[in-house]
């Protein structure tokens, strides 16, 4: 028996996902949704969890969302919050920041602190071994913590439009994987 698709809902980060990353290609190419949020620029975590849970009430189905940066974040923000977590089938986190470096604290004073609650859903972590914004030893820490399987995807950066991954085929592949797993219990 095949597994029907889950719906993606996409979750960029700090001033969203321009045109040429891959969150951005991927909604053009596979119409998935954005969550679109208030306020890009000074994002304010409580104000992203009500968007997020929102946008996942108006869905018909479990979704899986595909986090970038402070939208991984967000993912787990939610979770330790929301009373609809039945609402996600699973979720993709990619180059989580690391908001709580010295330099990222006054950018997003209310992220802090990072939430470590295990996730109540499968998911995926895929961290880069030179991302700019979050070092790779972090995004494990936080796989671990969120009990999310970890990929190293090499020195990719912060696995957005300035590395040069374009549609990242090595990261649809792995939503695909996603895709294909049943519905938690």
């Amino acid at each position: 028996m095949q597994v029907k698709p889950a719906p993606v809902l996409l979750l960029p980060g700090w001033q969203n996902s321009g045109p040429q990353h891959w969150q951005s290609l991927w909604e053009r190419e596979y119409g998935y949704l954005r969550v679109d949020q208030h306020d890009w620029m000074r994002p304010r975590r409580g104000d992203w969890i009500a968007r997020l849970e929102e946008v996942l009430l108006e869905q018909p189905e479990p979704v899986i969302l595909v986090a970038h940066s402070l939208g991984c974040h967000l993912v787990a923000a939610w979770a330790a919050h929301s009373g609809n977590k039945e609402r996600v089938k699973a979720a993709m986190l990619v180059a989580p920041a690391d908001v709580e470096r010295d330099d990222m604290r006054s950018v997003f004073p209310s992220w802090s602190p990072v939430v470590t609650e295990r996730l109540p859903f499968k998911s995926l972590l895929l961290g880069s071994q030179n991302d700019p914004f979050g070092a790779n030893e972090y995004s494990q820490r936080l796989a671990t913590a969120w009990g999310s399987a970890f990929v190293d995807c090499g020195h990719a950066g912060h696995i957005n439009a300035e590395s040069n991954v374009y549609t990242w085929p090595q990261g649809h592949a792995l939503l695909q994987l996603l895709q294909q797993l049943p519905k938690p219990d």
